[in-house]
């Protein structure tokens, strides 16, 4: 998810909406990074915690990418594959959790 939303933030008009472009880079780094500081913890509730945190910030990305397609800043299946590789972070995350 970072990969992407870094690569489709370089380009296009989203890449001169500063604000945007930094929350949604911001967005998808947090939740890779909780899921590592979670994964460092010292038990299975912390982690638990992190994924939690990691979730939130992958829908955080799926709804600034709807944002996005809706100021035309993303193409349609731009945004798609945002939010699909977001659902698929929280999906990842639900099921750690488990």
């Amino acid at each position: 998810m970072v990969k992407l939303v870094y690569q489709e933030c370089r380009q296009g008009p989203i890449s001169r909406d500063f604000g945007m472009r930094d929350q949604v880079c911001r967005a998808a780094i947090s939740a890779m990074n909780n899921i590592a500081e979670g994964f460092g913890r010292s038990s299975n509730k912390e982690f638990a915690r992190f994924l939690e945190i990691s979730s939130s910030s992958a829908m955080e990305v799926r709804s600034i990418a709807y944002a996005a397609l809706d100021l035309s800043y993303f193409s349609a299946e731009t945004a798609e594959r945002i939010q699909a590789k977001a659902e698929d972070v929280k999906s990842l995350d639900l099921g750690l959790i488990r």
